[in-house]
């Protein structure tokens, strides 16, 4: 008989790349029954830390997680930090894989944290345009949801011609890629990463022809 996993349910917050992992060896390794994830889903990035922090210091089975691959620009080397109970933490040292992080990742993370001004800059930079691509992309009839994260979720008709994947398409064939979702159950929608102005406005402009030709 298989013993009971000794954390019945593990909360993450800042559920991304990071958080991922540790889900998947907390479940590989019989450490969790059951798993929450919590994603960037509060009106500001601060209030979302502030309230991690508070759920980390007042119970025993959260663990806070944050990536280095968005507003960082790290997401090559791979890294984040995990806060949470000394318990958990120690689990997850136990099964994590050796040499999981590199010396020159590290150092790098540091001097991304200490890097204030690229980080208010990356703020400030996805915000704008963030806003600017949500109205644009609804005054062409498309459905935006409300993101405070570094992307938008668009969603589309269903409409033979005018779906999602019939979008992906059309702009792929300018050279304008977007994430199609089906994985993510949400196959009439398409995830757009905020980039450089360029490339907003040409994905804006690309939307623009699509929804025009119909």
């Amino acid at each position: 008989m298989n013993a009971a996993p000794p954390f019945k349910k593990i909360a993450l917050i800042g559920f991304g790349l990071i958080g991922g992992s540790i889900a998947r060896a907390a479940r590989e390794q019989g450490l969790a029954g059951e798993i929450v994830t919590t994603a960037r889903s509060a009106k500001t990035r601060a209030r979302v830390s502030e309230l991690g922090i508070e759920l980390v210091a007042t119970s025993d089975n959260t663990v806070m997680t944050h990536t280095f691959s968005k507003i960082h620009g790290l997401a090559a080397l791979r890294i984040g930090w995990m806060f949470g109970p000394a318990h958990i933490v120690d689990a997850v040292n136990r099964i994590r894989g050796p040499f999981n992080v590199s010396t020159p990742a590290m150092l790098a993370a540091v001097a991304a944290i200490e890097d204030t001004a690229h980080v208010q800059m990356s703020k400030a930079h996805t915000e704008k345009w963030r806003n600017w691509l949500t109205e644009e992309v609804t005054k062409l009839g498309l459905k935006v949801t409300p993101s405070v994260a570094n992307f938008i979720l668009i969603h589309f008709p269903l409409e033979k011609g005018r779906t999602a994947a019939d979008a992906d398409a059309f702009l792929t064939k300018r050279g304008l890629v977007l994430r199609a979702l089906n994985n993510y159950r949400l196959p009439h929608a398409l995830r757009m990463t905020i980039g450089a102005e360029e490339a907003n406005r040409l994905v804006a402009e690309g939307l623009r022809d699509f929804v025009a030709r119909q």
